[in-house]
């Protein structure tokens, strides 16, 4: 079933897996409408009840037929991903180095006087223009 996001304007697709759930959400809240979420902009779109019915008409029995094929074939869970490891850096994995006493440290770029040069500003050509032609 092709949507157009009424917010902007995307056009999307909601597959029969989509559909099939959206109805018998809406059938068992006794719901009107389902909210059919934009992939671009998340912002939902209404979608008729009456629309879905129209695109998925034996609804009903594509959802037994799932439900039977499902016991039939039962899937497994999806196992969960392992916790990453959180690297905590070591005290003993570098001597902090004092600076050296005997040579003076070099000032930094923000304690350094700025050059007290003024600044040299380009002179813009002045056009030349015609004289303009008056009028008798």
């Amino acid at each position: 079933m092709n949507i157009k996001c009424s917010f902007c304007q995307t056009p999307y697709t909601l597959s029969r897996m989509e559909m099939l759930d959206a109805l018998q959400e809406m059938d068992a809240g006794k719901l009107n409408h389902y909210d059919a979420h934009c992939p671009r902009c998340r912002r939902a779109t209404p979608v008729q009840r009456s629309r879905m019915e129209v695109f998925f008409p034996n609804w009903r029995e594509a959802l037994k037929q799932f439900e039977a094929e499902m016991k039939a074939h039962p899937q497994q869970e999806a196992p969960l991903p392992a916790p990453e490891a959180v690297s905590v850096p070591s005290a003993e994995s570098k001597p902090v180095q004092a600076p050296a006493k005997d040579k003076p440290a070099k000032e930094s770029p923000s304690r350094q006087k700025p050059a007290s040069q003024p600044k040299a500003t380009a002179k813009k050509p002045e056009s030349k223009k015609a004289p303009a032609k008056k009028k008798k």
